[in-house]
């Protein structure tokens, strides 16, 4: 990383003024030709006017104009080895004062590591930017340190602290040599990375480790705090550096420590002085401020999760006569909650409601809302109400969250045994219908207004839906982007239809889930401005042959015709054991509903994978189960439909209710 120097203003005699700390970490006093006492450089004789390289991993990486003091010496910048100026081809600047030129490095430094560190946005690329800064430029090896587990936010951790070796770094043991002559290796003598130190610790209430930590402070490995801190962290005596070798940096966040670093240099190269201490709780304390930064981001982004994962149905039901298949997809990583929403119905008759919608925004707003509107379509489709109706529904309740509230939304109605598909729009994308031979088309709805818009009348179509035919319902974020516009999109879309198609042959139609991710691979770079929901339906239908309907006036004589009528489709289509069964269970359920029925009830049997009964009278009140007593004459009719029916359960119509039932077929066909 290239850093451009900053400029010295000479002042007093040639004596270089020291550059602006806003950080306020480097409070150093320049020479204009001594280095600093004790800070560990070896007096190296005067060099030529010529360039020198500087080492490859130090910040200065230009020219200084500034005159040169009576007896210069060069300084490596903090960090490189001994011998390190031979690893770079980059000139040194000559001429500048020796204190002054390090405190410029240093600033320069600590500029560019908190500018990497900066950069990341989670928990591991803020580790690595720690890290990857200050290796080898700073130290040879690293220890990083965080608590098990991070505290989020103003949450108090319960439990003793617990600090866990989340990511350790060191230099290469052999770096290449570029002086500009022949290639050459320089070995570098290995470091021990705490070879005895454990991946978990513990950290003692009131012991030497606790107290560094509540220091925040870092110390160095020789001072009274550190001598028995260190080998808390690091578990054990032989693994603790001795002198000014190391240092121990605690990591303090907004509110409370939360973890520790441990800086190492090899003996050959100089130790730490001051100012590195300085520079290592700034690397600290930036490095701190964003693993905490980290955590909240990385709760938001679960708490985002969570709450688009409950919005969306976990599975989809299978209703007779129809498969399923979904798709959701966020807008982006850094926008992982959206107002779109796909959901499947299973409604009485076998018939299946199929809705998709979108709610304007990429927001927890937008997902809250697109919650209540779903679960009030979800009400509404229980309440049997057609299509449109459900849409005039959904648009006062949009109204009812606020004036502002926008979403488009399609609601259709499958039913297996007509065939037939009665959809109602809202201002959504119209759905493509890919058929059995491999011809995909765009079907033709009213395209109606928003939901929210309010005062519109919505209309529905009813169309055929043939077997082997698909059903593709999708949000605008598939069709639309800043590279397309919406019919464009519809259009590729129904050309990508057709042609994944072709290639199943057209007796045949493609598999459902293969089909879903090819249509999402249509996608380009440039084409993810919006979350993405997609409803696929296969048509299977029900075969006119495997129905069986009858109306029953409702008198006495009726539950003795049900059981003759329910005989004879049984033997017609060969399930003669399961007469005795089924003729209890619909006696019991026909003379229930012709007992407060005041218009003809209604009997039907589907064969599919499960016997099926459904019987329907105009009493919208919804039977309960109850325990009769012994002395009961009544009240044990659902007692036996439960106790030998598969499924059972009464859904309320606009016209009534429906009472079904559904049994296992013989030979496991269920």
């Amino acid at each position: 990383m290239t850093e451009h120097p900053t400029s010295h203003e000479g002042r007093h005699h040639g004596t270089a003024a020291r550059p602006a700390d806003p950080r306020g970490a480097l409070r150093r006093t320049p020479q204009a030709s001594v280095a600093p006492a004790g800070d560990g450089l070896p007096q190296q004789p005067r060099r030529s006017p010529a360039p020198t390289p500087a080492p490859e991993a130090g910040p200065a990486d230009a020219e200084h104009s500034q005159p040169r003091s009576p007896s210069p010496e060069p300084v490596r910048p903090p960090g490189p080895p001994e011998g390190g100026e031979r690893r770079t081809g980059l000139p040194r600047p000559a001429g500048q004062p020796t204190a002054m030129r390090r405190d410029g490095d240093r600033l320069r430094f600590v500029g560019a590591a908190t500018r990497r560190i900066a950069r990341g946005i989670d928990l591991d690329e803020i580790v690595m930017g720690l890290c990857r800064a200050t290796v080898p430029t700073f130290a040879d090896a690293i220890l990083v340190y965080l608590r098990e587990p991070l505290p989020v936010g103003d949450e108090r951790p319960t439990g003793p602290m617990v600090l866990r070796l989340r990511r350790t770094d060191r230099v290469p043991d052999a770096m290449e040599d570029t002086d500009g002559g022949p290639a050459a290796t320089v070995v570098v003598p290995p470091i021990e990375l705490a070879p005895d130190s454990v991946e978990l610790c513990e950290v003692r209430a009131g012991g030497s480790l606790a107290e560094v930590l509540r220091g925040v402070r870092p110390v160095f490995a020789d001072s009274p705090a550190a001598l028995a801190a260190l080998p808390e962290l690091l578990g054990g005596e032989r693994a603790v550096p001795t002198g000014r070798r190391a240092i121990l940096a605690p990591l303090r966040g907004r509110r409370r420590v939360i973890g520790a670093a441990v800086f190492l240099r090899h003996p050959n190269r100089p130790a730490f002085d001051g100012d590195d201490l300085l520079v290592a709780g700034q690397l600290a304390t930036h490095s701190a401020l964003g693993i905490d930064k980290a955590v909240l981001y990385g709760r938001e982004a679960y708490i985002a999760d969570e709450l688009q994962r409950t919005m969306l149905p976990e599975t989809l039901p299978r209703p007779t006569g129809v498969r399923l298949a979904s798709r959701y997809l966020p807008a982006a990583e850094t926008a992982r909650v959206g107002g779109d929403w796909y959901d499947a119905i299973p409604l009485p008759g076998s018939r299946v409601a199929l809705v998709v919608g979108d709610v304007m925004g990429h927001s927890m707003t937008s997902a809250a809302i697109m919650g209540q509107l779903r679960t009030t379509a979800q009400t509404l489709a229980g309440l049997d109400l057609p299509p449109q109706e459900v849409l005039h529904h959904l648009d006062e309740q949009a109204q009812r969250l606020g004036t502002d509230r926008m979403a488009t939304c399609l609601y259709a109605v499958y039913d297996p045994v007509s065939h037939r598909i009665t959809i109602a729009n809202a201002g959504h994308p119209p759905p493509v219908l890919l058929h059995l031979g491999g011809r995909a088309e765009v079907l033709r709805v009213p395209p109606g207004a928003p939901i929210g818009v309010g005062g519109v009348d919505f209309e529905a179509v009813e169309l055929d839906a043939p077997a082997g035919a698909t059903l593709l319902l999708y949000t605008d974020g598939l069709v639309e982007s800043r590279l397309r516009d919406v019919w464009t999109g519809i259009e590729q879309l129904r050309e990508r239809l057709a042609a994944t198609a072709q290639l199943t042959g057209h007796d045949h139609p493609p598999p459902l889930e293969a089909l879903c991710d090819d249509v999402l691979d249509m996608l380009g770079p440039g084409d993810r401005d919006d979350d993405i929901a997609l409803l696929a339906a296969r048509f299977d239908g029900i075969a006119p042959s495997d129905v069986a309907y009858w109306f029953l006036d409702p008198e006495d004589a009726a539950p003795g015709r049900a059981r003759r009528l329910a005989r004879s489709a049984l033997a017609r289509w060969g399930l003669e054991e399961m007469t005795d069964s089924v003729e209890l269970l619909v006696s019991e359920v026909v003379t229930n509903a012709v007992r407060y029925a005041s218009r003809p009830v209604t009997l039907r049997l589907l064969r599919t994978d499960v016997l099926r009964c459904e019987v329907g009278d105009d009493v919208p009140q919804l039977p309960r189960q109850r325990q009769a007593r012994a002395t009961d004459e009544g009240g044990r009719g659902l007692f036996l439909v439960n106790r030998l029916a598969r499924r059972w359960g009464a859904t309320r119509l606009s016209t009534g209710k429906v009472v079904w039932f559904e049994l296992a077929r013989p030979g496991g066909g269920g």
